[in-house]
């Protein structure tokens, strides 16, 4: 049995389509989750360990911690849970908001590169001799944005992290980042929406999650890359 990636968010989008994928491979994935959508049975199914964690509750942070320590190695763990409150969030004070963009997108990732990091060292074996931390950030840790600016400061940090944890885990674990913008339309989206959001690419296309999996799939089996961010963005940086 290989050792464990563990996927933060695998709920929708991004994260149960890199649950789904490993699975089909045979590899033993880790899976967390806030909310329950039917796709969770899905992956139960398929033979995930799934473990219910919101990362807003730091009790429940420490929960997993321990529950993951429980394992002697681990192949990668994957940042991938997120949230995207705007500045004006109706329900919530502005330091209410900054605090849970950092939470979610800082704190908790910090704490498990932190607690597992022997584990991702033990996990460091095969052809490659590392294992990996990906993060997941945004195309707008670069750029900004004028309605979700603790979003976009808290990917930023994420960012930044990637940077401290690659110099602090090499050689055994390699740490990388992943930047994208537009992958997946939602459902609700309308044709208006859908033209004014293609049209901020130079690519002006749906990306789709296979352009994250294919990216996700190069960088575990690298060598020789780490410290890196990998924008996913059709190009937007050129208009």
């Amino acid at each position: 049995m290989t050792s464990p990636i563990i996927i933060t968010g695998v709920g929708k989008r991004i994260g149960y389509a890199l649950a789904k994928h490993f699975l089909a491979q045979g590899q033993q994935v880790i899976g967390t989750y806030r909310s329950h959508y039917p796709s969770i049975d899905e992956l139960h199914a398929l033979g995930a360990t799934l473990i219910q964690c919101d990362f807003y509750d730091n009790a429940q942070v420490q929960t997993l911690i321990e529950q993951l320590g429980q394992y002697p190695t681990f192949r990668a763990i994957i940042h991938n849970a997120s949230d995207w409150l705007a500045d004006n969030s109706p329900s919530l004070a502005a330091h209410e908001v900054m605090q849970r963009m950092m939470q979610v997108h800082v704190s908790v990732p910090y704490q498990l590169n932190l607690a597992l990091e022997s584990l991702l060292r033990a996990g460091a074996k095969g052809e490659i001799g590392a294992s990996d931390v990906i993060h997941i950030t945004d195309y707008v840790a670069e750029k900004g944005s004028a309605k979700h600016i603790a979003y976009a400061a808290s990917k930023a940090a994420l960012h930044n992290m990637t940077l401290s944890f690659a110099a602090k885990f090499a050689p055994e674990v390699k740490v990388n980042a992943i930047a994208p913008a537009m992958i997946l339309f939602n459902q609700g989206d309308d044709a208006a929406y859908r033209q004014k959001t293609l049209a901020k690419a130079i690519l002006p296309k749906e990306a789709g999650n296979q352009e994250i999996i294919a990216l996700v799939e190069y960088l575990l089996d690298s060598r020789y890359v780490t410290g890196r961010s990998h924008s996913v963005d059709g190009g937007r940086h050129l208009r």
